[in-house]
C-alpha cells in the first residue's frame, strides 16, 4: 500500500469518480456564485466588433415586449391563484445561464434565482448522453436548494437554438401553491425536515419536441393534492415559453445572432458598470441594521439578522455574520442563493428601482455570511417557510442604504422607510364545496403597506414586499372556487400605523370563515406578533405588532339568521372588544398558526401590516393629521397623544398656537426624560441575552452565537455553527401542565397533612 499515485492513475481515478457520481446534489460552485460568468468566446468576439447602440435599444425593446406578452399569457390562463394575481415572471438568460432580462412587471426574485438551475443544466445535462439538451426540450424545477424562492414555485426552462447553436434560455415561473407538503397550500410551517416539504424537483427534462412527457406529468399529478392545477399550469408555462421563443426567433431572423447575443451580454455588463458607478458615488464607510424575527411559526423566539454594509470606492460588502443559526426542525431557514435573490429584489424595489432587473445588480457586491446560519442553511435543513428571512432581506437595505444616500446631491429614488415585510394572508386547504381537494393561499399577501417617504406618506396596501406589480385579487372569484367567505371588506386598519413626520402606508383587515365544506381549514405563516416587523426611519415609528384573532365554537351564519343585527360591522377591534356573539370563544394568538380545521361559520381575523414611519411625529403637519382623522384612519386619542395636536373634534379645526405650545412643551419633556448615552448603556445593556427569552444570534460579539436547543441555552463559535433543535410545542405544554399538576398535588398533600 502507498499513499501516492501517478499522474496517469490520478486521471483514471478522476474519470472513474466522474463516471460513477452517486448523486448530483446542489452544486456549491453554482449555488454560492451570484456574479456574472465570464464572456463566452462568441460574446467576446461580438462585443469586440462593436454594436450599434440604436439597434441594441431596439432589440432590447422587442425582448421586453416579448417577455411582457409571455407574462400576460401566464397571468390570463394560469389556474393557480398566484398566476391570476401576478405572482409570476418570465425571463431570458444567456447561453451560460446569466439572467439578462425579465418581464417588466414580473417577480424579480423568481428570475434572480432561476439562473441557478439553468447553470446546473448547462453543467450537467448538456453533455450527459442519458439526458442531453436539444431543440424542443423543456426542463421543470421547484427545489429551492437548486435555486428558487421556495418549493411552491415551479419553473419551466427551455433552450433556444438558432442554426444549431444554443443562443439563450427562456423561462416562466409561477407560484403554484399546492405541492403535496405535509400541510396543504405549499408552505408548511409544520415541516420539521425537508422530507415534509412535498415534491422537490431538481432540474429535469419534462418536455421533448415541445410536448409534455405524460409519464412524468402523471407522476407529478400523483404527488400533489390538486392534480388539475398541476397539469394546467405546466401547459400554461410551456406554451408561454413557446410564445416567447417565437418572438425571440423573429428577433434573430430580423437582426441576426450577433445582435441578440450582444444585446443580452451588453445589458448585463452595462448594468454592472452602472452599479459600480453608483456605489463609488456613495461616501466610504459602514452602516448597520439589526432585524429580528420573533417566531419560528411554532413557538415564539427571537432570531437576529445582523447586517453591516461597507462601501469603499466602487466596492460594496454586505456582512451578515452574527445572524441566528439554522433550525434543524423548523421551516424558517433559507439557503444563501435564495437569500441573495431576495436581496436583489429589495435593492431594485426600494433603493434603485430605475436599474434594469437583472442579476448584474448583485454581481459587484460581496456578500459574507456564517455557514449554517438561518440565511445560509445547509441543504438538509427544512426551508418550506424560507420567506421569513427572505422577506427581511427585501427590506434590509432601507436603513443602511438611506444613511449612505441621504447626503448625496443626486438620488435615484426617494428616501423610504421599511415596507411591511410579512406574508399576512390566509393559507387554506381541504375539500371545496365542489368536491375538489385543493390547497393554496389568498392574494391578500400582495397588500403590504409601503414605508413612509422623506417627502410624503407611504401608500396604503401598495404591493407585496417581494414584488411591485401584483394584485390583491378578487374575493368573489375565490368564493366561487373555495368555501372561504369574506365577512369584511379590505378595511384599512385604523390606528395601526407606523407614525412619523410622514406615516407609513396602512394595511387592511382580513376576516374570513368557511361555508359549504365540513373539511376545510386555515393556517397563517407570519411573524411580528411580539416584535414589530417594519422599522421606522430617522425617528419614525415602527409598525405595530399584529395578532391572529379567532372566534371559535359558533356559526356566524346561524347567528345572523337568528339576529341579522348581531354584528352590524365586521371590524376586528369592535368584535374583540365588544364580543357581540354570545357563546363564542374569543382568543388572541400568535400569527404563526399551523394548519387548523375551521368549523363552518367560525371566524378567523388577521391584519395586513403598515410600513414604517419617517421622521419625528412632532414635525407632522397638523393638517395631515386632521386629514387622517377625517378619513377615519386615525382616532382622536392618537391624534392627541402621539402627534400632540390641539383641535376641535367636531369641526377638526386646529388651534395652531396651542399645538405649537403643546409640542414645544413635549420636546422639553423628552429632554427631561433623556439620559446621557453612557448612562443609558450602563443601565440598559446586559452582558448576555435575557435568560427568559429564547434568543438566537450574536449579542455583542459577532463571532459568538447564542441559541436555545433542546430547551437549553448554548453559545458557540460563529465558524462552527450547529443547528438548533426545538422541542415539540405540545410536549412543552404537557411538561408545563404536569408541573402544575405536581404543584397542586403537593398543595393538596400539605392541606391534608394539616387537617
Amino acid at each position: 500500500m502507498h499513499d501516492k499515485i501517478s499522474a496517469e492513475e490520478q486521471v483514471l481515478l478522476d474519470k472513474f469518480l466522474a463516471d460513477n457520481q452517486l448523486w448530483l446534489g446542489p452544486d456549491p460552485e453554482i449555488m454560492r456564485n451570484h456574479s456574472l460568468t465570464p464572456r463566452s468566446k462568441a460574446e467576446d468576439e461580438i462585443l469586440k466588433k462593436g454594436l450599434d447602440p440604436h439597434q441594441v435599444h431596439h432589440v432590447r425593446g422587442l425582448i421586453n415586449a416579448a417577455l411582457s406578452e409571455a407574462f400576460t399569457m401566464c397571468n390570463q390562463m394560469g389556474a393557480a391563484p398566484g398566476a391570476k394575481w401576478g405572482d409570476l415572471v418570465t425571463g431570458v438568460y444567456t447561453a451560460q445561464g446569466d439572467l439578462a432580462m425579465i418581464a417588466p412587471h414580473g417577480i424579480i426574485a423568481f428570475a434572480a434565482c432561476c439562473f441557478y438551475p439553468i447553470r446546473f443544466i448547462v453543467k450537467n445535462w448538456i453533455t450527459d448522453p442519458t439526458v442531453g439538451v436539444k431543440e424542443g426540450d423543456g426542463f421543470i424545477h421547484n427545489d429551492a436548494r437548486y435555486g428558487g424562492v421556495h418549493n411552491t414555485d415551479q419553473s419551466m426552462m427551455m433552450p433556444l437554438f438558432w442554426k444549431g447553436e444554443l443562443i439563450c434560455w427562456l423561462s416562466a415561473t409561477i407560484h403554484e401553491g399546492e405541492n403535496g407538503a405535509c400541510e396543504p397550500g405549499g408552505m408548511p410551517a409544520a415541516a420539521e425536515s425537508k422530507y415534509d416539504e412535498g415534491i422537490k424537483m431538481s432540474p429535469f427534462k419534462v418536455v421533448e419536441n415541445f410536448k409534455l412527457k405524460r409519464d412524468l406529468v402523471t407522476f407529478l399529478q400523483n404527488s400533489v393534492r390538486d392534480p388539475k392545477l398541476q397539469l394546467e399550469d405546466m401547459k400554461v408555462k410551456l406554451h408561454s415559453v413557446m410564445r416567447l421563443r417565437e418572438r425571440i426567433l423573429s428577433v434573430l431572423e430580423q437582426f441576426g445572432r450577433d445582435a441578440l447575443m450582444g444585446t443580452l451580454r451588453l445589458h448585463l455588463e452595462d448594468t454592472e458598470k452602472e452599479m459600480r458607478r453608483r456605489i463609488s458615488e456613495m461616501p466610504d464607510g459602514t452602516t448597520r441594521v439589526l432585524q429580528f424575527m420573533d417566531s419560528s411559526l411554532r413557538e415564539n423566539c427571537l432570531q437576529k439578522i445582523s447586517l453591516a454594509i461597507t462601501v469603499k470606492g466602487d466596492r460594496m460588502i454586505m456582512d451578515f455574520r452574527g445572524t441566528a443559526p439554522q433550525f434543524m426542525n423548523r421551516s424558517v431557514n433559507t439557503n444563501i442563493a435564495s437569500f441573495k435573490a431576495a436581496l436583489c429584489t429589495g435593492l431594485l424595489q426600494n433603493v434603485w428601482p430605475d436599474l434594469p432587473h437583472t442579476m448584474a445588480v448583485l454581481s459587484p457586491i460581496e456578500i459574507i455570511s456564517d455557514r449554517n446560519s438561518i440565511i445560509d442553511a445547509e441543504g438538509e435543513m427544512p426551508q418550506a417557510m424560507s420567506l421569513m428571512p427572505m422577506f427581511k432581506a427585501c427590506v434590509a437595505w432601507t436603513i443602511p442604504m438611506n444613511k449612505f444616500n441621504y447626503s448625496l446631491p443626486h438620488r435615484y429614488s426617494a428616501i423610504i422607510a421599511s415596507q411591511y415585510d410579512q406574508a399576512a394572508t390566509f393559507i387554506y386547504g381541504g375539500l371545496t364545496q365542489h368536491g375538489d381537494v385543493t390547497g393554496n393561499f389568498c392574494s391578500d399577501i400582495n397588500g403590504n403597506g409601503q414605508g413612509a417617504r422623506s417627502h410624503a406618506d407611504g401608500e396604503h396596501s401598495v404591493s407585496p414586499v417581494f414584488g411591485f406589480m401584483c394584485d390583491s385579487g378578487e374575493h368573489e372569484i375565490n368564493e366561487e372556487d373555495t368555501p372561504i367567505i369574506r365577512l369584511g371588506a379590505q378595511r384599512l386598519a385604523k390606528d395601526r400605523i407606523g407614525f412619523g413626520k410622514y406615516r407609513g402606508g396602512m394595511g387592511y383587515e382580513q376576516i374570513a370563515t368557511s361555508r359549504g365544506s365540513a373539511m376545510w381549514g386555515f393556517m397563517t405563516g407570519c411573524e411580528g406578533s411580539k416584535f414589530p416587523s417594519a422599522q421606522g426611519l430617522f425617528g419614525g415609528y415602527s409598525c405595530p405588532s399584529y395578532q391572529l384573532l379567532k372566534i371559535k365554537g359558533i356559526n356566524i351564519f346561524e347567528e345572523l339568521k337568528k339576529d341579522p343585527k348581531v354584528v352590524e360591522v365586521f371590524d376586528i377591534v369592535k368584535l374583540m372588544n365588544e364580543r357581540p356573539i354570545k357563546g363564542g370563544k374569543y382568543s388572541s394568538n400568535d400569527m404563526g398558526m399551523t394548519f387548523e380545521v375551521c368549523g363552518e361559520g367560525e371566524i378567523y381575523m388577521i391584519c395586513q401590516g403598515a410600513g414604517g414611519g419617517y421622521g419625528d411625529v412632532l414635525e407632522r403637519d397638523p393638517a395631515l393629521v386632521m386629514k387622517d382623522v377625517e378619513e377615519d384612519l386615525l382616532s382622536h386619542d392618537i391624534a392627541r397623544d402621539i402627534y400632540q395636536v390641539v383641535y376641535d373634534e367636531k369641526t377638526l379645526v386646529v388651534d395652531v398656537e396651542a399645538t405649537t405650545q403643546l409640542r414645544a412643551d413635549y420636546r422639553l419633556e423628552r429632554i427631561r426624560r433623556g439620559k446621557p448615552f453612557d448612562q443609558f448603556c450602563k443601565e440598559w445593556v446586559t452582558p448576555e441575552p435575557p435568560a427568559n427569552i429564547p434568543y438566537f444570534g450574536s449579542w455583542e460579539n459577532t463571532k459568538e452565537i447564542y441559541a436555545t436547543t433542546m430547551g437549553q441555552r448554548v453559545k458557540m463559535p460563529a465558524d462552527q455553527l450547529q443547528g438548533a433543535f426545538m422541542l415539540n410545542p405540545k410536549d412543552v405544554q404537557i411538561m408545563q401542565m404536569e408541573g402544575e399538576i405536581e404543584k397542586l398535588k403537593a398543595q393538596l398533600a400539605e392541606c391534608e397533612g394539616k387537617s
